[in-house]
């Protein structure tokens, strides 16, 4: 990754900021909305499509923060080690089951916390692989301390995900809240000296994350 176009610590705080508002401002604005029709509709059809409108997005917002607080945040000091298996349940959460879904079995065993925020964002950008929806399948390989990641994405009109591609060719994008996704987890992939790749298999996506021979 060109270390030319890295940001500051304080532009990346703000853009990772912005990028996690841009993400939950939606379903948060659909509860405020649930809120007014319980308020001033009485019919009763109208309040039981309220309070279902209401159940959906508040589960999708707090999906989206806890899937954040992984992929993005601090999950815990440095050095800390994250469970696999609560990485997948949250990334399930994130991928909702609805226009995508996800296929990661047997996720087991303590990792450090970078390298489950790295696979995190490749599943992130898995999603935006497939833009029509469509199948992410997981694959971690080799040791809790040394290992590979794979995904593949498959369905209708899948894509290299947007920006991630440029970022690794090092012709990034101008950084925004839509692109500071595809940055970090390039970013990522860096920091704990893993290689990231974009390729295309037939009709499918492949991200491949893993260490240098």
């Amino acid at each position: 990754m060109n270390q030319r176009f890295q940001p500051t610590d304080l532009e990346l705080a703000a853009l990772i900021s912005s990028k996690i508002c841009h993400d939950v401002i939606n379903p948060v604005g659909a509860i405020n909305n649930g809120l007014e029709i319980l308020d001033e509709d009485k019919n009763a059809e109208a309040q039981r499509y309220a309070l279902e409108m209401i159940r959906n997005v508040t589960a999708q917002a707090s999906a989206r923060l806890q899937f954040a607080r992984y992929a993005f945040g601090a999950a815990g000091s440095a050095g800390a080690m994250i469970d696999l298996g609560m990485a997948a349940e949250v990334s399930r959460g994130f991928v909702g089951g609805v226009k995508h879904k996800l296929d990661w079995a047997n996720a087991a065993g303590l990792m450090s916390k970078d390298r489950v925020k790295l696979l995190l964002n490749m599943i992130a950008s898995g999603m935006a692989a497939l833009p029509r929806g469509g199948m992410i399948t997981v694959a971690v390989t080799g040791s809790l301390d040394r290992p590979a990641f794979e995904l593949t994405c498959h369905g209708t009109s899948a894509r290299s995900p947007q920006y991630l591609a440029e970022f690794l060719s090092g012709n990034p994008p101008p950084l925004d809240s839509m692109s500071i996704q595809a940055y970090y987890t390039a970013r990522l992939a860096s920091n704990v000296g893993m290689a990231l790749t974009v390729e295309k298999n037939g009709a499918d996506i492949i991200l491949r994350a893993q260490q240098p021979a």
